[in-house]
């Protein structure tokens, strides 16, 4: 069994719902990442996303898009980040990584040698945003090949020939897209939700994970009413984007406002009802 799999399993069989977060690889800074991801997971974490930084991220709101700027400019890429995962792995081989990314950087790379260098690294999903799944067979026979999940996002405006579609490529989990529009934008509308989750569950059986809207304790509850998983991205992002403006500000105290963060969102998925 894949580690995702595992760790869904694991919030089955304990009647939890997981919570992932979301960070830019590489911001604020490439040699804090790794330690962001440790105390991300010791904070509440069931997966970890990891979002590769790149030049045009045409689903992210302002909030991520200044993120990937950050980190471009500190020097990242595509192979930057698997190695920030093999890094990751020497002290943590159970905590599922899913990477989230767009189709250019990993046309480039080659679709074998990125599945290849994936697996070896420690990745165990891959989102890939603009690529949609009438376009995914060479990538998704290379991440077969070895082991990795294929994941998609399924938003509000999806009809549901195109979930159909999309859920029986999908492996791993489904990203239930809770607004219209890119991160950070829109108000969260809980009945919408709910009924774009029973839709896909009346279509598969892999666990249904909700992002984009997700910005503190209160929404977080509300949608792990509905939902297998909670994904917050844009809220960890700006929080620690103000922290950092601050005079002085240390990596610890930029970190340490994340962390603060996700342990209030894990409390209010921890209080929804079962």
């Amino acid at each position: 069994m894949s580690r995702l799999g595992a760790v869904f399993q694991g919030l089955r069989e304990k009647n939890r719902k997981g919570v992932i977060p979301y960070v830019v690889a590489g911001d604020p800074s490439p040699d804090g990442t790794v330690s962001l991801l440790h105390q991300l997971v010791a904070a509440g974490a069931d997966v970890l996303e990891i979002g590769v930084p790149f030049s045009d991220p045409m689903s992210e709101g302002p909030t991520i898009q200044k993120g990937h700027e950050r980190a471009l400019a500190n020097g990242m890429n595509l192979s930057a980040v698997l190695d920030m995962v093999s890094v990751f792995r020497r002290d943590d081989q159970r905590t599922p990584i899913v990477m989230m990314g767009y189709a250019n950087p990993i046309e480039r790379f080659g679709y074998s040698a990125f599945a290849n260098a994936c697996a070896a690294a420690g990745v165990d999903g891959l989102i890939t945003v603009d690529l949609p799944p009438e376009e995914v067979d060479e990538i998704d026979s290379a991440l077969q090949a070895v082991g990795l999940d294929n994941i998609f996002l399924i938003s509000p405006t999806t009809p549901e020939t195109r979930i159909q579609t999309i859920v029986e490529r999908a492996r791993g989990f489904i990203y239930c897209v809770a607004v219209k529009g890119v991160t950070g934008s829109g108000q969260l509308d809980t009945d919408a939700v709910a009924a774009s989750v029973a839709t896909i569950k009346g279509m598969t059986t892999l666990p249904v994970a909700v992002g984009f809207g997700i910005k503190d304790a209160s929404s977080a509850q509300a949608v792990a009413n509905v939902a297998d998983a909670v994904v917050v991205g844009s809220a960890l992002i700006a929080e620690m984007e103000a922290l950092a403006r601050a005079e002085n500000a240390s990596e610890i105290q930029i970190h340490g406002g994340a962390v603060k963060l996700l342990q209030s969102i894990r409390s209010g998925v921890d209080s929804s009802p079962s």
